[in-house]
C-alpha cells in the first residue's frame, strides 16, 4: 500500500501538467479561428483610430463662459475704434510758470515800510495794494510838482493879462510875447514834474488831490500788485529801509495758466511742430490736460542736446503745479486714421492672428490682419470694423482655454 501511495505522488505532477497542455491546445483554436479572432482585433483598433481622428476634427472652436465667469476671469470686452497708429512721441515735460504771469514787485522810490497789506500765501487782486511806505524821495518830488504848477498858474495868468492890455494898446508887443515865453518855460517844468512822478507810479488820481492833501500825506507811497494772483514770498518786515532796483518786496504769481516745456530730442525735432496735440500724463498714464504745442524754441541746449517745445495750457483748477514733471504724449500726426485695438487683444490661435469675439454664451476667435503697432495699439487692415465688439482684456486667457479644451481637459462652462 505504500507503494501505491509513492506511485500516485509521482503520476500526479505528471497529470496535472498534460491536463495544462491540452488546455492550450483547446484555446488556440483551428487556424481558421484564429484569423478570425486577428480580424476582429483589427477591426477594433481601426474604429479607435477614427473615433480619434473624429475627436480632432471636432476639437472645440470657442470658449463657453457665463457672465458671471467672464466677470471673474477678468475678461473686459471693449469696441474696435478709429484711430491712428503713427509712431506718436512720448517725452518728459516739466511744468513752469508763464513769464507773463509772475510779477516781482519792487518799490519805486526809497523809503520806509510803515504798513503790510498782504503775506505769503494771500491771493490778491490786480491794482491790490501790498505794503505803504514813507518816503522823503516822494515826498520831494510831490513838492516839485506842486511848485511848478502854482508857477504855471502865475505865468498864464501874465500872459493872459499882456494879451488883454496888447488888445487895449496899452502894453507893447515885446512884453506879450516875453509872457508867452515864461508861460511855456512854467509849462515845461510842471509837466517833467509830473513825467517824474509818473514814473514812480504816482497817476492822476492822486495828482489831482494833492493841493488838498493832509499833513504827511505827500510822503506816503503805496506798493501794488500788477496782477491778480497768489503772494509766494516776502522779504521785507514792518520798518525796513527799501528802495528802487532792489530785491522784489513782493513775488507775486498767477497760475491759471502755465507753460509744459518738453525736452524734445534731436532725433524727434523733424516730427515736432506747432499745432500737434499734446496730451500731459502722470506716470500711471493719467491725464492731467490736453494742448498744443505753442511754438519750438530754436536752440538746442548743449547739456542735455534737447530742443524745447512749449505748450501753453489752461491750469485754472490748479492740477497742475510749477515744477511738476510729466509725460508728454504727442500725436505726431504721421498715419491715416484706422481701425485700431489694443495690441493685447490680439493674439495667435492655430498660427492665425485672431480676437475673441463675445457670443451668446462665451467667446470665439476671429482671424484678423494686423498692422503697424505703437504706444498700446495695434491698426487692424481686416476682419474687423469700427464698432465691433471683442475682448480688448483677457485674451491670452481665452486662447489658454480653448488650447486646453483642444487636449480635451474639462473646461468652463
Amino acid at each position: 500500500m505504500n507503494r501505491n501511495m509513492l506511485f500516485a505522488a509521482f503520476l500526479t505532477p505528471a497529470f496535472l501538467y498534460l491536463s495544462a497542455c491540452s488546455g492550450d491546445a483547446a484555446g488556440a483554436g483551428s487556424p481558421a479561428e484564429n484569423a478570425a479572432g486577428k480580424e476582429e482585433r483589427q477591426d477594433r483598433a481601426d474604429q479607435y483610430e477614427m473615433h480619434d481622428e473624429d475627436d480632432d476634427h471636432q476639437a472645440p472652436d470657442h470658449v463657453e463662459l457665463s457672465p458671471a465667469e467672464t466677470k471673474a476671469a477678468g475678461i473686459v470686452v471693449g469696441k474696435a475704434a478709429l484711430g491712428r497708429i503713427s509712431g506718436d512721441l512720448e517725452l518728459p515735460a516739466e511744468i513752469r510758470f508763464d513769464a507773463d504771469r509772475i510779477a516781482r514787485v519792487s518799490p519805486k522810490v526809497e523809503g520806509v515800510v510803515a504798513r503790510l497789506y498782504a503775506g505769503e500765501g494771500d491771493t490778491i487782486g490786480p491794482g491790490a495794494t501790498l505794503a505803504l511806505l514813507t518816503s522823503r524821495e516822494l515826498a520831494g518830488l510831490k513838492a516839485d510838482f506842486l511848485n511848478a504848477v502854482t508857477t504855471e498858474r502865475l505865468a498864464k495868468a501874465e500872459l493872459d493879462r499882456e494879451e488883454r492890455l496888447f488888445q487895449q494898446k496899452i502894453t507893447a508887443k515885446a512884453d506879450v510875447q516875453s509872457a508867452r515865453a515864461a508861460f511855456a518855460a512854467a509849462n515845461a517844468q510842471r509837466e517833467a514834474a509830473e513825467n517824474r512822478l509818473h514814473a514812480v507810479g504816482i497817476g492822476h488820481e492822486v495828482l489831482d488831490r494833492l493841493d488838498g492833501a493832509k499833513d504827511g500825506a505827500l510822503s506816503q507811497a503805496y506798493v501794488t500788485s500788477p496782477i491778480a494772483g497768489k503772494i509766494i514770498r516776502r522779504t521785507v518786515s514792518l520798518g525796513e529801509t527799501v528802495s528802487a532796483g532792489g530785491e522784489p518786496m513782493f513775488v507775486v504769481i498767477d497760475d491759471s495758466v502755465v507753460w509744459a516745456d518738453i525736452a524734445v530730442y534731436k532725433d524727434d525735432l523733424g516730427k515736432v511742430d506747432a499745432g500737434l496735440a499734446v496730451s500731459l500724463r502722470r506716470e500711471t498714464g493719467e491725464s492731467l490736460a490736453e494742448g498744443t504745442i505753442a511754438t519750438v524754441l530754436p536752440i538746442i541746449d548743449e547739456t542735455s542736446r534737447t530742443a524745447t517745445a512749449r505748450v501753453i495750457v489752461d491750469n485754472a483748477d490748479h492740477r497742475l503745479k510749477p515744477g511738476q514733471f510729466l509725460t508728454a504724449h504727442i500725436e505726431t500726426g504721421g498715419s491715416e486714421t484706422s481701425v485700431r485695438v489694443p495690441s493685447g487683444a490680439i493674439v495667435e490661435v492655430e498660427g492665425r492672428q485672431s480676437v475673441f469675439v463675445p457670443t451668446d454664451d462665451g467667446f470665439k476667435p476671429t482671424e484678423v490682419m494686423a498692422g503697424g503697432s505703437a504706444n498700446g495699439f495695434t491698426q487692424v487692415l481686416s476682419g474687423l470694423e469700427a464698432g465691433d465688439a471683442l475682448v480688448t482684456d483677457g485674451a491670452f486667457t481665452l486662447k489658454a482655454q480653448l488650447e486646453k479644451d483642444a487636449f480635451g481637459d474639462d473646461h468652463a462652462h
